[in-house]
């Protein structure tokens, strides 16, 4: 497959970055990345086509000059970009120091150092360390810094400095890893180029090596070098520092025509310069390595991307969803909603902690940085709770007395409150018993109960709805109820030795005044007419048919409706129970306690 003939040549060139691959074409850019939870994040951007820009940066020679020192800067930019897909986990103390003491972006900061570190690195390395040692092999060999041979020299040992950093740091697991991605992206360019459809199977036949490689390219900067510098120093005959100065002046002038070199040997694929494109080809064997099934496909996600940019220009572009740090990402989902008109910070903290899987008490103070899995999560939590739809609803569940109870739009919400009323009904059921929950709607009393007592348990609703959600939840935390549609005692059969039920119980009038939240809630499991207390007038008409002598009924209500609940009970005893806001909260009427 490395031989098929090209017959669809395109100008899209790439670059390998942390567990991805660029790829650019006239007018726009892609960077697919994988991020540690598997998913392919992608950032696009669009830019100037050459036609476009001012005719300098299209003239020979000046154009590789522009392009090489474009490519210095950009490359690590989006090398750098792409390490901020990743980050999960605490960020060191130089790194909090520098962000909270002198308000500097650490990326900012790396990104130049890497920049002034690679540029000292490679003076250094293939100029400076070249120059001693062909100065120390000079002398003993008679000759000149000005005689060919001595740049020759200069030349082959720069070359043999290159092949063995780059053999080296081959051996670094994670520079293999990024070799990998740097086959993906030679192979995915060449399946196109061979008129193949771009699949994982079909690029993995192709060839990973390039006429058009970075690597290439460097060798064609070396050897150009040894011409350049050759012919330079036989006008100027500098040593030392001066020699090395040289030859930085110099380099543009040899970018400038490697450059040109490149393009001009890519478009042909004639036997008669092979030779000439040789070294760089076999060059290209260390810098890049067969990548795996995944990498593949990120390379042609990349690909197919700039593709789809370049024939619509009308695509908008998109940036990565980053990793953040666990403040940051608060401070960004505590504003969405307020922009939206929640003001509770409880619910930013919520979010967060439920995104992450942290503990809401560790939110405030945890630090460490979130995967861009966790942010795109807690911003879509964020986003949908700024609508006013109620945080459990966004969510998708809720935690009753330590089960997961899932919720939506068909029931009711449970409550803290309501795990109150369960506490105190636990201690009046022992094992056995017939349990009866009335207006079950999510399931939660029923499956709490049923959770900490070995006993039978009937689950009553008048929504349909409610109750294929209550046996969701049954399945979900592994518990068996009895669900019975019915309008409270309208279908139940027989007596049990406990009722429970958090009926409806707000009045008809003060429905709409309640916050939005509430308002998303079902009104079935709200309203309770006029007053409120309808639902407990039909629950003591027909309770005392259901209930063992000395039964219970445990009911949860309304602010200040406990008193006119007994009243409605008044021919039974009752004991009334405030919650922990000292509210009064639970009627307890017993069936054995008659009044005179």
């Amino acid at each position: 497959m490395s031989e098929m003939k090209k017959c669809n040549r395109t100008n899209i060139g790439g670059q390998a970055v942390l567990e991805g691959v660029m790829m650019r074409g006239a007018s726009s850019m892609a960077i697919a990345v994988r991020d540690e939870d598997g998913n392919i994040r992608l950032e696009t951007e669009r830019m100037k086509p050459l036609s476009e820009k001012p005719l300098i940066f299209r003239l020979p020679i000046i154009r590789g000059v522009i392009s090489f020192f474009t490519s210095l800067t950009s490359g690590t930019k989006i090398l750098m970009r792409s390490a901020e897909v990743y980050g999960e986990g605490e960020p060191s103390k130089f790194e909090k120091w520098l962000s909270e003491k002198l308000k500097i972006d650490v990326m900012n900061v790396i990104m130049t150092l890497s920049l002034i570190l690679g540029l000292g690195l490679a003076v250094g390395l293939f100029m400076w360390l070249p120059q001693v040692i062909t100065g120390f092999l000079g002398e003993l060999l008679w000759l000149d810094s000005t005689d060919f041979l001595f740049n020759l020299i200069e030349g082959v040992i720069k070359i043999m400095i290159f092949v063995g950093y780059m053999l080296l740091t081959s051996l670094l697991k994670d520079i293999q890893r990024t070799y990998m991605y740097h086959g993906a992206e030679h192979k995915t360019i060449s399946c196109y180029e061979c008129g193949l459809e771009l699949t994982v199977e079909n690029v993995k036949k192709c060839s990973r090596v390039h006429d058009r490689c970075g690597t290439t390219f460097m060798f064609f900067v070396m050897f150009i070098s040894i011409l350049v510098f050759s012919l330079a120093n036989s006008f100027i005959q500098a040593e030392g520092v001066l020699r090395i100065l040289l030859k930085i002046c110099l380099l543009p002038v040899v970018a400038g025509l490697s450059y040109e070199l490149l393009k001009a040997l890519a478009k042909t694929d004639s036997p008669l310069v092979f030779p000439i494109k040789l070294p760089g080809l076999l060059l290209q064997r260390i810098t890049t390595k067969e990548p795996d099934d995944e990498m593949i496909e990120v390379a042609i996600t990349s690909f197919k991307t700039v593709l789809e940019m370049e024939a619509d220009p009308n695509i908008p572009t998109q940036k990565f969803v980053t990793a953040l740090p666990c403040d940051k990402l608060l401070e960004e989902v505590t504003k969405t909603l307020k922009d939206g008109g929640v003001e509770d910070s409880a619910d930013a903290e919520w979010i967060v902690a439920i995104a992450s899987g942290k503990k809401r008490s560790e939110i405030l103070t945890l630090k460490i940085n979130f995967s861009p899995s966790i942010v795109e999560k807690a911003r879509a939590y964020a986003k949908e709770r700024a609508t006013g739809r109620p945080l459990w609803y966004v969510i998708g569940d809720t935690d009753f007395y330590g089960l997961k109870i899932k919720v939506d739009e068909g029931v009711l919400i449970p409550r803290p409150e309501t795990e109150e009323l369960v506490y105190k009904s636990i201690n009046a059921i022992n094992e056995g018993d017939r349990v009866l929950d009335l207006c079950t709607g999510s399931g939660a009393i029923a499956l709490a109960v049923k959770a900490n007592k070995n006993c039978i348990v009937d689950a009553v609703d008048v929504s349909d709805a409610a109750l294929k959600t209550a046996e969701e939840n049954a399945a979900i935390n592994g518990l068996e109820i009895n669900l019975i549609l019915s309008d409270l005692f309208e279908k139940v059969d027989g007596e049990y030795d406990v009722i429970i039920s958090n009926p409806p119980y707000i009045s008809t009038d003060d429905i709409g005044g309640l916050e939005r939240e509430v308002l998303c809630e079902p009104k079935l499991a709200l309203d309770g007419g006029a007053d409120g207390l309808d639902f407990y007038r039909r629950i003591a008409e027909g309770f005392s048919e259901h209930l063992k002598d000395g039964g219970k009924l445990f009911m949860e209500c309304g602010k200040g409706q406990t008193k006119d609940i007994q009243d409605i009970f008044g021919g039974y005893k009752s004991t009334v129970y405030n919650d922990v806001n000292d509210i009064d909260r639970i009627v307890v009427v017993y069936k054995d306690g008659l009044t005179d």
